[in-house]
C-alpha cells in the first residue's frame, strides 16, 4: 500500500464490480462516504446508463441500459482512506489502472460518457447488421427481400437494397418494417 501515488486532485476513477451489482456498489460507496464523513474526498458515484428504445412485442419501449457492464465510476480525491473505502466495498473487484495504481479516467472520455448518459434522444436498439438479408413486412415494398446496407441507430431506420427491374435500389425503412428471412 505504501508505494501508491496519491492524488489530491478531484478525478474520476473506474472501478470493477461483479456484473449485476453496479447499482448496489454505487449505493454502498455513497452510504460509506456519507457515514464516514468522506464527502470531501468521495464526490459522485455513477453507474453510466443510456436510454435505448427496445421493441417488445412490436411495441417501442424506452429502457435504460448500462453502458459498461461491471463498472462504476467514482469521482474522488485519491487518498489512502478514500481508496480503502472504495476498494473494500462489497462486490468491488478493484480499480481500473496499471498494476496496483488506479488510473484516472481521461477527461475527454468522461465527457463522452456524460454526453451519452445525458442524451435526451434515446438510441434505437436495432438488432440487424449490415449485410443481413431481411424480408419487408410492411409498406409499399412488402414482400420484397433485400440485404441491409445501412443501419441508423439514432433514427431507428435501416436501408435495404431491394432488387427492382434488375437493379438494386436502396429503400429506407423503419426497423419495425422488416423481419429476418
Amino acid at each position: 500500500m505504501g508505494n501508491k501515488r496519491y492524488d489530491s486532485t478531484k478525478q474520476w476513477y473506474a472501478i470493477h464490480t461483479y456484473s449485476g451489482y453496479e447499482e448496489k456498489v454505487a449505493e454502498s460507496i455513497r452510504q460509506r462516504a456519507e457515514s464516514l464523513d468522506m464527502n470531501d474526498k468521495i464526490f459522485q458515484v455513477l453507474v453510466p446508463k443510456e436510454k435505448m428504445i427496445e421493441i417488445k412485442n412490436g411495441k417501442r419501449k424506452v429502457v435504460e441500459k448500462r453502458i459498461f457492464q461491471g463498472y462504476v465510476l467514482v469521482e474522488m480525491k485519491l487518498s489512502e482512506d478514500a481508496w480503502y473505502i472504495v476498494r473494500n466495498t462489497p462486490n468491488v473487484t478493484g480499480f481500473v489502472g496499471t498494476g496496483s495504481e488506479p488510473t484516472p479516467v481521461e477527461q475527454e472520455e468522461m465527457e463522452k460518457i456524460m454526453k451519452r448518459m445525458g442524451r435526451s434522444e434515446p438510441k434505437h436498439k436495432i438488432d440487424y447488421r449490415v449485410g443481413e438479408v431481411v424480408s419487408i413486412t410492411d409498406g409499399p415494398f412488402k414482400g420484397f427481400d433485400g440485404a441491409i446496407n445501412e443501419v441508423d441507430d439514432q433514427k431507428g431506420k435501416i436501408k435495404v437494397l431491394v432488387n427492382m427491374f434488375g437493379r438494386e435500389t436502396p429503400v429506407e425503412l423503419d426497423s419495425l418494417q422488416v423481419k429476418r428471412v
